[in-house]
């Protein structure tokens, strides 16, 4: 996880490298000579450079596809809560006040604190007292109509769902790549590039123009799968919309 300006100057960081092994081999091995291996570098470079498109492009998938699970779990915790806000519209009325207060409380929390904390690789403990302090309150009402019932009832389904969608969420935030597999991406962008500037090219300009291109997208996807890596951390995050979404939510219900 990189912010925007670390980003950019990794980029151009890997191109300057890219460029300066490139000129540095051209002076120690001219391009005259090595044109006479290029038979040989060609199919090598061809198997190399496939072989590592494909391994990029999985871990794009795969880290997009995760963060996109991330924002899919998060709107489902938020949309649990909001359930959880409206059926518990015909418990008693002193649980009802003070549970509605608490999943108030609880999406307050989460955009004021939780979120600014899992950008820090944290969780807030607000959260956890305040789940805590809803499953006393559920476990203590004792209903006495059948609407009572039927709504302690669902109100404790959705309590469930929403702390199975709250533990899911934050065992997201704390996943990542592996460092054997960073370890691959990162020894495949030099093996790659190092191949490709082992062509003997007559031209040197257009050289370094196509290994000027080949390690700006290389660099660029490595990027892009570092800060997507952790969905809740960086400048490519996970947003708390969806509670601010439930607040309103509460809001507009006038309650």
């Amino acid at each position: 996880m990189h912010s925007v300006f670390e980003s950019v100057v990794i980029i151009i960081a890997s191109i300057l490298c890219s460029l300066t092994f490139l000129y540095v081999l051209h002076r120690v091995w001219p391009s005259n000579l090595r044109r006479q291996h290029n038979d040989v570098v060609g199919p090598s470079v061809e198997v190399l450079g496939t072989t590592y498109a494909v391994i990029l492009a999985f871990m794009l998938s795969g880290t997009w596809s995760n963060f996109r699970a991330a924002e899919s779990t998060t709107e489902q915790e938020a949309n649990s809560l909001v359930n959880l806000y409206r059926v518990t519209r015909a418990l008693p009325e002193r649980d009802c006040i003070r549970i509605q207060q608490l999943v108030r409380d609880y999406a307050s929390v989460m955009v004021n604190d939780e979120w600014p904390a899992m950008n820090q690789g944290k969780v807030s403990p607000k959260s956890h007292d305040i789940v805590d302090q809803v499953w006393k309150t559920l476990a203590q009402i004792q209903p006495q109509t059948t609407a009572q019932q039927l709504s302690l009832d669902h109100s404790l389904a959705e309590m469930s769902s929403f702390t199975q969608f709250r533990r899911s969420r934050q065992l997201q935030g704390r996943s990542q790549l592996p460092a054997m597999l960073w370890a691959v991406l990162v020894a495949g962008a030099f093996v790659t590039i190092g191949s490709a500037c082992l062509f003997g090219v007559e031209n040197l300009k257009v050289h370094m123009l196509q290994i000027f291109f080949l390690s700006f997208m290389i660099s660029l996807v490595l990027v892009a799968i570092s800060n997507i890596d952790m969905p809740f951390r960086g400048p490519v995050h996970v947003s708390s919309d969806s509670f601010r979404f439930a607040l309103d939510t509460f809001g507009s219900d006038g309650q």
